[in-house]
């Protein structure tokens, strides 16, 4: 069984620039707090109570997400809910190479990592 991959700052920092697909997941107000990691596609999983459309955003990813097997970096506050959203993505949709921010944007912000706002 697949599982996701913990991926460090330092990591996720070197394949910025490659071809990866990297979805920050976090809410509008976060990201004007914080800003966002170059080339992420920002895509709200999770509203501020906790709900989400799960086939707006699954239909967002497939655009994004050519193929089960392309690496994914999900990107999230703490790397709670890139965990939970990872586990679904690979049990309920076959994904193999789905991969988070480990400690997640307070881990990047911690070791100085740059970030964008737009």
């Amino acid at each position: 069984m697949h599982r996701v991959i913990d991926l460090s700052p330092n990591e996720v920092e070197k394949l910025i620039d490659e071809n990866i697909v990297m979805i920050d997941v976090r809410r509008d107000d976060e990201f004007r707090h914080t800003g966002v990691i170059k080339n992420a596609h920002k895509m709200t999983f999770f509203d501020m109570f906790g709900n989400c459309d799960i086939a707006t955003w699954m239909r967002d990813f497939e655009k994004l997400v050519k193929s089960k097997d392309q690496l994914v970096i999900l990107i999230c506050a703490h790397a709670n809910r890139t965990r939970t959203i990872s586990d679904f993505l690979i049990q309920n949709h076959g994904y193999t190479n789905i991969a988070h921010l480990e400690g997640g944007m307070a881990n990047w912000l911690e070791e100085g990592k740059q970030t964008v706002f737009s």
